[in-house]
């Protein structure tokens, strides 16, 4: 990754750092405050790491780390009903919260906004799983996909507000700026 003053990053810090977020993201999931039926839980911030790989180095490494992820939460704690849904529910829904790393240079509205994008992204996904795969557990009044929406935005809506006002406690962005500057800082010798 190339830095403005034409420094780079090793490599081997970004995957060291990487490798940090994604097991944190698996320790944090793993703390279930709530567990949905046909799956999906409250966790505290668990797709907050994800989304800081993302806004650290970019959209691509989130992508990996959200995949990593997805595919240790498979291997973990495995809720299966078809070949695709797995995909969704698991690499793609948890990559898809790297998408929010396109608002990283954006300074003022960057890490609150670029967080809730990658969660929306991740609701996307999750409401397409639910409508192809879970419509049937639809109750009476709900048709496959307001059940799905409402479903998925019941927990993936829950963290996300707790991770927003976490976030803007001005300690904690502070603090995850000045860990992003060291991130993009190149190694000193």
């Amino acid at each position: 990754m190339s830095m403005s003053h034409g420094n780079k990053v090793p490599a081997t810090k970004v995957l060291a750092i990487s490798a940090i977020l994604m097991a944190l993201s698996v320790a944090l999931g793993a703390l279930t405050l709530f567990r949905m039926p046909q799956g999906g839980s409250v966790t505290p911030f668990s797709m907050l790491p994800i989304f800081l790989a993302a806004y650290y180095f970019g959209v691509s490494r989130g992508l990996l780390v959200g995949t990593g992820v997805g595919i240790l939460n498979l291997l973990l704690n495995p809720y299966i009903v078809h070949p695709v849904q797995v995909l969704l529910d698991y690499p793609m829904a948890f990559a898809a919260l790297a998408v929010g790393g396109v608002l990283r240079h954006h300074k003022k509205i960057g890490m609150v906004a670029g967080y809730l994008l990658g969660v929306f992204c991740r609701y996307l996904v999750a409401v397409l799983s639910g409508v192809i795969f879970f419509s049937a557990y639809a109750p009476e009044n709900f048709n496959g996909l307001t059940w799905s929406l409402w479903y998925n935005l019941t927990y993936l809506g829950v963290e996300a507000v707790m991770t927003v006002l976490v976030l803007l406690l001005p300690v904690v962005r502070t603090t995850l700026e000045k860990l992003r500057l060291q991130a993009e800082s190149p190694a000193r010798t």
